[in-house]
């Protein structure tokens, strides 16, 4: 057993290791101290969020209103034959132009020809026969006068004048009738267009019934375009109308390319119902074909020009529980919260009714980020993506 002692001796050899390490930590062999570590209390000053931002413009901004649309002909007919008869000739070219007037087929005229004849000769034999009743007249007026003749002749030979010039005027109307068959045997375009698929091949036997016709005639220059819009648009536009202001943009399906510049026609005297929205038409002169009867377009009707009106990105605009709001940057780069009354957005802009005003400078991207009081650095275009402009929730991954 270890003696007591012992046990006594390696305790103080301990306790003096214990005292000469502490005292080789305060007096170190090359004569530094080491003094016990502090807890220093500076204040950290937060940096600067990145933002980009950009300036209030005061400008001439066109109040646009913007509906869907269809490419719809002004004038389309199905040409069809006004006669019976064989078909001579087809004298278009499938999907040409032509105009007013041209020869768009051939029937076989001879029948109708014919008719003609036979009303020419009927009105030549009526005119003779009225030219013996007006010659008798003559001679038998004289002799009533001298009592040579009674007046039962002289009345019967003035009615058998009446009698003829209504036999001759019948046989006109009969000439002209069958002149007009004959001149429906030669097939014309009513208007200026493009023809269609022909329907029906020469040598067939073609009738006024037939529901396809012989082709389809469209009328491309001028074109229209019927498109809808909220039936609450409708006082804003009469004004337009009335006032010439009412201007018509139309473009593609996807809203990226001008088609064509037109003027507003008229607004359809109904309003849809059901959805709530009334037609308009709209005249385009498409002088490069690039409206085709049929496609879909986007209609921008401009009604009026806002002057000396504010815009801003239309990042800009942030919606919170007391509606629109931006931020704007004030002196020292710190930034503050203005509510703000918006009208239209198109292009990327968006309208500033109320909040605002030209030159102030408010923040497009890094908003989420900022509070009132905040400062921020302007980062430039070129830089802008070093500014965070979502959170991590936002982007579906946990904070």
């Amino acid at each position: 057993m270890t003696s007591k002692p012992f046990k006594i001796a390696c305790a103080g050899l301990v306790a003096a290791a214990a005292i000469g390490a502490g005292a080789y930590a305060v007096y170190r062999p090359d004569g530094a101290t080491h003094a016990a570590p502090q807890v220093a209390e500076a204040k950290t000053t937060p940096s600067a969020v990145p933002v980009t931002a950009a300036k209030v413009l005061q400008h001439d901004v066109p109040i646009v209103l913007e509906g869907l649309g269809t490419v719809t002909p002004i004038n389309t007919a199905t040409i069809r034959t006004q006669v019976q008869g064989t078909l001579d000739s087809v004298d278009f070219v499938e999907g040409k132009q032509v105009k007013r007037g041209d020869v768009l087929a051939r029937i076989d005229p001879r029948v109708y020809e014919a008719q003609v004849d036979q009303a020419e000769a009927a009105l030549a034999r009526d005119e003779a026969s009225l030219k013996n009743a007006r010659t008798n007249l003559a001679r038998t007026q004289p002799l009533a006068n001298r009592g040579f003749a009674t007046q039962q002749l002289l009345d019967t030979q003035d009615s058998q004048v009446a009698q003829s010039e209504g036999t001759v005027a019948l046989d006109k109307a009969a000439l002209e009738a069958a002149q007009t068959q004959l001149s429906y045997a030669t097939v014309t375009a009513p208007f200026d267009g493009v023809t269609g698929i022909r329907r029906v091949d020469p040598g067939n036997i073609v009738h006024p019934a037939d529901i396809n016709g012989l082709v389809v005639l469209t009328q491309l220059q001028p074109i229209a375009v019927i498109f809808t819009l909220p039936s609450g648009e409708i006082p804003g536009v009469r004004q337009a109308l009335a006032s010439g202001d009412a201007s018509v943009d139309v473009y593609d399906a996807q809203n990226k390319r001008k088609l064509d510049h037109g003027s507003l026609m008229l607004i359809n005297n109904q309003v849809d119902s059901s959805t709530g929205t009334v037609q308009l038409k709209a005249s385009f002169p498409n002088a490069g074909d690039t409206l085709w009867p049929g496609t879909f377009v986007n209609v921008h009707l401009t009604i009026a020009v806002r002057h000396n009106a504010l815009t801003v990105p239309l990042t800009a605009v942030r919606q919170g529980p007391d509606g629109a709001f931006a931020y704007t940057i004030g002196p020292n780069n710190v930034v503050s919260i203005r509510n703000v009354t918006t009208g239209q957005s198109r292009n990327g802009q968006v309208l500033i009714e109320q909040g605002l005003a030209a030159n102030e400078t408010v923040v497009t991207a890094g908003q989420y980020r900022l509070n009132p009081g905040t400062t921020v650095e302007i980062v430039p275009d070129d830089k802008k993506d070093q500014v965070q402009d979502a959170t991590t929730a936002s982007a579906g991954m946990l904070p």
